[in-house]
């Protein structure tokens, strides 16, 4: 299974999400391929936000080799699941794959939260460190859901 986690940037949300999701698919003993990237292109090639790193590191995952990259229409194709971290960046996925949008493989990423209240992960560029950990325990707990969601179809 192949999973791609987009966020705008990819280097606070995203990141964060293809950490812990590779982490728990590994432990789960699950072949799982999980990437990230984001609609805007400001930070490609860059390394994740240093309070991204740092709250992955401090949960045990290390990020740091993760560089941000851009989606792209081939990654319709590429992947089996495409997890938007809001709705704005959904809509964004939708303008920049055109035509080769495929809704069957784009889910918005809080929709496998079955007792979530909100759609979108907050974004934690504009904040502080405990705005990181905050989000960081959010997706822990959606990556959880998602574990439990397809670990059984994926052996």
């Amino acid at each position: 299974m192949k999973i791609l986690m987009v966020c705008l940037g990819n280097i606070c949300r995203s990141p964060l999400a293809e950490g812990i999701l590779q982490k728990k698919a590994l432990e789960a003993g699950l072949g799982w391929e999980v990437h990230s990237a984001g609609t805007n292109q400001y930070h490609i090639g860059s390394a994740p936000h240093p309070l991204s790193q740092k709250v992955a590191q401090l949960n045990g995952i290390d990020i740091s080799e993760q560089r941000a990259r851009r989606i792209h229409h081939g990654d319709m194709d590429d992947f089996d699941v495409i997890y938007a971290m809001a709705t704005d960046v959904l809509e964004d996925i939708k303008e920049i794959t055109g035509s080769a949008f495929r809704a069957d493989k784009v889910k918005l990423f809080m929709h496998e939260h079955p007792q979530a209240s909100i759609t979108d992960v907050p974004d934690p560029w504009y904040g502080d460190e405990s705005g990181y950990h905050e989000v960081y325990q959010l997706i822990d707990d959606v990556c959880n859901q998602i574990i439990q969601t397809y670990k059984s179809t994926a052996k």
